[in-house]
């Protein structure tokens, strides 16, 4: 296997602006194009601009499998790393599962890397367009979406960053971490302006023609805005100020217009269903280019699909294919749901017996359905997650070659319109709002949950549940939230910006109930940024968080 070297970020954001130095060049480039002679037609600036979503769809990156799904639910109390039965597949996912990494980690520069990569490009969209056409005011409306994107996703990961503005220059390398008001300033300052930019230079949501699907919208800016309000509230002593601005912005996106829940639950999650109704914003994952092991720079395939997909699976189930074995739901997950609310549990976990009655439905036969001795005895619970599943019908959709493995096509939600109801809900309540109108959203995520179809007086109401449960309007929200995003990556991040994240959630799980620390709230920067940056701390210190 070839050995990766990973450049830290900082050098690497600068080598192209070092490089095109003036001084540093003994004749004009001839037939070449420099970010000093580029971007001076609309064409040009869209592929700037493409390249800077590019690292959006990175599932794989330098050699290492970097899914924040991955991270949000094997760091939580939902799933484990599962993988091989040594126990040694993966070990940076292990040591994710485990509490054990450190600032050698694998995959936690290559996270870094990959969010960084995607500032620069974002960045150099918006310093280096040399045309002022509206639909190029349009193009950088949605790179700075894309830079406080890239900037939500390193906080949540690393807690303050640095922040990156604007293109670094070789005399900026030692970068320090700014304090999280800046960070959350920078955020939404970008995501108001492409609020602005995109209601005047953009199709509405509802418009998008059906070759743009997938790129930024003014839906996609306000839903972004009001989650990073909401980070930014609970992290900030549950400032009621900045839970209105939540609500606000989650609002505007509900009288939009444009968005629906869809009627089955079951069917968010089947093959090929990408960019549905509830779609707000969402990660494309594409196999029309050639995805191979060789390719490190991103993949852009969904590979968690292979890599999360049941482990030892027998040939015969009509569906799905055997995977890797990797997310393995715990039994804490599979407790949490209420008795009434099994639906949503079936559409997110399955088992052996169930995938048994589906080979002997379709006809099959084989024994055993399950190879357990294929599964990570230390993290196997008997259960497996559907919503990314690992289907048969991916076989043959990439026409154009590449590994298998690599160029499945199952999109990435960030934020559909479920998520989007129950985080209006908690803004509501938080900014010291109408309960009942909070209840009323709630309600809503509550009677899809219950089935398909009209289930008016089939499901427990918001206050039915409070009632019966004892439980305060916050028990409620968490609940829900756990129910309905199980699996889809929130559930960390979750328990990090409310402090909730502690080693109770583990009980019954030694390594992750012995080794969790408050130190790991926060992934901490590798060893390659900060042995070139003396100012940029490993960790974050509670004076960052003001």
């Amino acid at each position: 296997m070839k050995k990766l070297i990973l450049i830290p970020v900082l050098l690497l954001l600068i080598i192209g602006l070092q490089s095109c130095k003036k001084d540093r060049l003994d004749v004009e480039p001839v037939g070449e194009f420099l970010s000093s002679n580029f971007f001076v037609t609309e064409d040009q600036v869209f592929s700037g601009l493409i390249a800077a979503y590019d690292p959006l769809g990175w599932s794989m990156a330098y050699g290492q499998w970097i899914s924040y799904v991955m991270y949000g639910e094997i760091r939580s109390d939902n799933a484990n790393a599962g993988g091989d039965p040594s126990n040694g597949d993966q070990p940076g996912w292990q040591e994710f599962d485990d509490f054990t990494n450190t600032n050698t980690n694998t995959i936690a520069q290559p996270i870094y890397r990959r969010n960084y990569i995607g500032i620069f490009r974002a960045n150099t969209v918006l310093e280096k367009s040399q045309v002022n056409t509206d639909i190029v005011k349009r193009y950088k409306a949605e790179a700075r979406f894309l830079r406080a994107y890239y900037h939500f996703e390193l906080f949540r990961h690393f807690g303050p960053i640095p922040i990156a503005d604007r293109l670094i220059t070789p005399e900026e390398t030692d970068l320090k971490r700014n304090t999280m008001s800046e960070v959350f300033t920078l955020i939404t300052d970008d995501l108001k302006y492409a609020v602005d930019s995109l209601k005047k230079y953009s199709p509405s949501p509802g418009d998008l023609p059906s070759n743009e699907v997938g790129r930024v919208t003014t839906g996609a800016a306000l839903a972004l805005l009001g989650k990073a309000y909401l980070y930014w509230a609970d992290l900030d002593n549950d400032d009621p100020m900045k839970f209105g601005l939540a609500k606000d912005a989650f609002k505007e996106v509900v009288d939009l217009g444009v968005y629906e829940l869809q009627d089955d639950y079951q069917s968010l999650f089947g093959f090929f269903v990408n960019n549905t109704p509830e779609s707000i914003f969402e990660i494309q994952h594409n196999a029309l280019y050639t995805s191979d092991w060789s390719w490190f720079e991103g993949i852009d395939g969904n590979g968690i699909v292979q890599l999360c997909g049941i482990r030892g699976l027998c040939e015969d189930h009509p569906d799905y294919q055997a995977g890797w074995g990797f997310m393995l739901p715990t039994e804490s997950l599979s407790n949490h749901y209420l008795a009434d609310d099994q639906y949503r549990r079936d559409v997110t976990l399955t088992d052996e017996a169930e995938l048994a009655n589906e080979i002997i439905a379709s006809g099959g036969s084989c024994s055993p359905v399950i190879d357990i001795t294929q599964n990570n005895p230390i993290d196997a619970t008997g259960m497996w997650q559907e919503k990314f599943a690992n289907w048969k019908d991916f076989a043959g959709t990439n026409e154009n070659g590449g590994d298998p493995n690599l160029t499945k096509t199952a999109n990435t939600p960030v934020i559909r319109y479920g998520d989007l109801l129950l985080m209006l809900a908690e803004a509501i309540h938080r900014s010291n709002g109408d309960d009942n109108e909070a209840m009323a959203y709630i309600d809503q995520v509550r009677e899809r949950a219950a089935g398909p179809g009209d289930n008016t007086g089939n499901y427990k109401t918001s206050m039915d549940i409070r009632t019966e449960q004892n439980w305060s309007m916050m028990d409620l929200i968490w609940y829900e939230r756990r129910a309905e995003l199980a699996i889809e990556g929130d559930r960390w991040y979750d328990l990090v910006r409310s402090g909730r994240a502690n080693a109770s959630l583990f009980t019954n799980d030694g390594n992750k109930e012995a080794n969790f620390s408050d130190s790991h709230l926060w992934l901490p920067i590798s060893l390659e940024e900060t042995a070139v940056a003396p100012n940029l701390t490993e960790f974050p210190d509670a004076s960052l968080f003001q």
